[in-house]
């Protein structure tokens, strides 16, 4: 059984800055998983953020290119997503999620592709 636990999640002003973790315990190998953030707004659909393939590729949604870093580190199963410059807009609850394997299913982020997922954590920005 796959089980993530995000934490970091806070509330800020725009421009700040915010590190999510996520760490996973699951029955098999951490790098065989692809890992990723989704993030969920109210009123609007869940979100792909940031996506690391279970070969290190990483892909960013276009909207956080460049203030949004992913790492990962499969020694310690743990996902981090450093988010600086951030945005009313950025504000949501913010999941991680896992799914084994990867390659282009993956880097599509879709969030019927990943089947475990973790409890959440709020992010919100004030202007």
């Amino acid at each position: 059984q796959v089980n993530l636990v995000e934490s970091g999640g806070g509330s800020v002003e725009a421009g700040g800055s915010l590190r999510l973790s996520c760490v996973g315990s699951m029955p098999n190998n951490y790098r065989l998983y692809c890992m990723a953030w989704f993030r969920q707004a109210p009123g609007k659909e869940r979100e792909a953020v940031a996506i690391s393939d279970s070969d290190g590729t990483i892909k960013y949604a276009e909207s956080v290119k460049g203030r949004f870093t992913l790492s990962r580190d499969n020694a310690k199963n743990t996902l981090h997503l450093q988010m600086n410059s951030l945005k009313p807009e950025d504000t949501a609850m913010y999941y991680c999620a896992a799914e084994q394997g990867g390659g282009s299913w993956c880097m599509n982020g879709d969030r019927g592709d990943f089947g475990y997922w973790g409890q959440g954590t709020q992010v919100t920005v004030s202007s």
